[in-house]
């Protein structure tokens, strides 16, 4: 039976793992230790699972104390490289949220240790395990549409969805590296995985348009705005017992609550980012977000040598049911619809599935749906490359800021 600590106890690390670890797979799993900078809010943490899991104030006194096998990385992105590293120093594999991390010092120190020591970290791209997108891996696997030249992707969040981030940690850059790393590593990283290739070069442009100073409500919380009467963005949390126990009683800590206000003007992320990829192979992406979108879903077109695939995954209230669609188009010019059903459980039926396989430690892997440490630089690695493209006016190589890969 594998020992199991998790660095990071918010809401992310108490559904996706510890309530899993502690009633679904207590079998091949035991979890022997929680930390979190906020010690309060890691003793909820562990009220909440219902066992008596011991919450350590130092993270070296869990490695030392406790002694896992394996760490579970949950914190706010820009801290990912601190437990990362530490763990694998001490001789922990780890499992990580993703991105795997917010910079380019920071990945490449990653790497540098995973090798020195042997150790391994996996990066937790549950989109890899939605049933949805996994049938479309087996249609591109099949060679259907032939070389791949061309992708388009927009992804769009409303403004419910795409709000959130501005109510959390998520909207300050030096925690998250902004949505282009934060969110869209999920989406490179699909897109990697589907066509089986690496990106190289990346230019981008963006903006932060919608949400921060970009309207005269500004507060700080939600809960004790002055705005609220006029503001559309106004949530009442107080009215939510999990966000008041888990977070607003515990904010003498660290001053943190999830219901932070959308326009204030520290939000200093792009709510409007188009990014452009080449890949080694040859093939180019262009990629768009908006974050705040009168709908939420996305559109993924696949153009091939031999024809082109048409993804669309749509949902928001003109819509009487959410729409889903797959449409291949062969060498004939034939269109043909694809039905592909939808995955049950949270993040399209993604995350039971990756868990059963983390948990479980299964190693047949015939769709290449477990990511290592190369796929997950490869991922933050072009949210990376966003950024500094942005900073510095340039496109940006990818061998240039993953100096510890070979990459040609």
């Amino acid at each position: 039976m594998k020992k199991y600590a998790i660095a990071g106890t918010g809401n992310r690390g108490l559904y996706m793992y510890g309530k899993p670890l502690v009633s679904k797979y207590t079998d091949v799993a035991e979890l022997v230790g929680l930390y979190d900078i906020n010690t309060k809010r890691a003793k909820v943490f562990a009220e909440k699972l219902g066992r008596q899991i011991p919450v350590f104030e130092d993270f070296n006194d869990l490695l030392d104390v406790a002694k896992p096998d394996t760490i579970i990385v949950t914190t706010q992105d820009a801290f990912h490289h601190e437990y990362i590293i530490k763990s694998l120093q001490k001789g922990c594999d780890v499992i990580t949220e993703k991105p795997m991390t917010t910079d380019e010092f920071k990945c490449n120190e990653i790497l540098k240790t995973e090798r020195e020591t042997g150790k391994k970290v996996t990066v937790t791209f549950n989109c890899r395990f939605m049933p949805f997108l996994l049938e479309i891996k087996k249609l591109m696997m099949q060679d259907i549409i032939g070389d791949i030249t061309a992708v388009h992707f927009e992804w769009l969040l409303d403004q419910v969805h795409g709000a959130d981030y501005f109510r959390r940690w998520h909207s300050i850059k030096e925690c998250s590296g902004g949505l282009q790393i934060h969110k869209a590593t999920h989406h490179f990283d699909i897109i990697n995985w589907l066509i089986d290739d690496e990106p190289r070069i990346v230019n981008a442009f963006g903006s932060l348009r919608y949400y921060g100073s970009n309207n005269p409500f500004k507060g700080k919380f939600c809960f004790n705005c002055e705005h609220k009467e006029s503001c559309k963005f106004y949530i009442d949390k107080m009215k939510d017992d999990f966000f008041k126990e888990f977070y607003y009683n515990n904010m003498d800590m660290d001053g943190y609550a999830p219901n932070f206000c959308v326009y204030r003007k520290e939000i200093n992320i792009e709510d409007t980012l188009s990014v452009n990829v080449r890949y080694s192979k040859g093939a180019v992406m262009s990629y768009t977000l908006t974050a705040y979108s009168p709908y939420e879903g996305y559109k993924i077109n696949i153009s091939g040598t031999k024809g082109r695939l048409e993804i669309e995954n749509y949902a928001g209230k003109y819509l009487p049911e959410p729409f889903k669609q797959v449409r291949h188009f062969d060498e004939q010019h034939n269109m043909t619809i694809i039905e592909i059903e939808e995955g049950r459980g949270s993040h399209g039926g993604g995350d039971s599935v990756l868990l059963d396989v983390l948990f479980n430690e299964i190693t047949q892997d015939p769709y290449n749906q477990q990511a290592g440490s190369r796929a997950g630089a490869m991922s933050a690695g072009i949210g990376i490359a966003v950024n500094n493209s942005m900073k510095e006016e340039k496109q940006i190589k990818i061998k240039d800021i993953l100096w510890e890969l070979e990459v040609n």
